[in-house]
């Protein structure tokens, strides 16, 4: 298993390395590794959503620069535990917390983040993994915490991309 994450990990960050030609620059003592976190992002998120939070907005949404934004509201802060790939995911409630603080803080952005936010705990993850969003239409639901969090917290209209694909 770690060895087809690594592969993974390989084949998606070398075209990134080669491109910024850091290929071949460090020395082997120096390459950073992907931390646990972020191995199980990779795993769970990275292939639709991009290794560095960037994908193709008008199909799966851009993590990178807006997703933080989501914390703005309590409605959006829960929406992003209780999608159904995140709730269900198979990884511990504190695990899921803190790769949820790595996608909202660190692929989000410090810009995209609300002001105050604290970070998800272990406990509020539990609490919302129960109500996994099963039962409703994500696009509508989607679209309105989108149009709020744009209206009452300045959020970026680029937000909006993925919901113009869903209609």
């Amino acid at each position: 298993m770690r060895r087809t994450i690594f592969t993974l990990a390989v084949v998606m960050l070398l075209p990134l390395q080669l491109a910024a030609g850091t290929v071949g620059t460090k020395p082997r003592h120096e390459i950073t590794q992907l931390n646990d976190v972020q191995s199980i992002y990779l795993q769970h998120c990275g292939g639709c959503h991009g290794v560095q939070g960037i994908s193709a907005p008008r199909e799966v949404p851009d993590l990178r620069g807006q997703v933080g934004s989501f914390l703005c509201t309590a409605d959006g802060r829960a929406y992003l535990v209780r999608l159904p790939n995140v709730a269900l995911a198979p990884v511990s409630d504190q695990m899921l917390a803190d790769m949820m603080n790595f996608i909202v803080f660190d692929l989000g952005g410090p810009r995209s983040v609300a002001p105050q936010a604290p970070a998800y705990t272990a406990a509020e993850v539990a609490q919302l993994r129960k109500r996994p969003l099963t039962d409703t239409g994500l696009a509508e639901y989607r679209n309105r915490i989108v149009k709020t969090l744009i209206e009452r917290c300045g959020a970026p209209t680029s937000l909006n991309t993925y919901s113009v694909a869903l209609q």
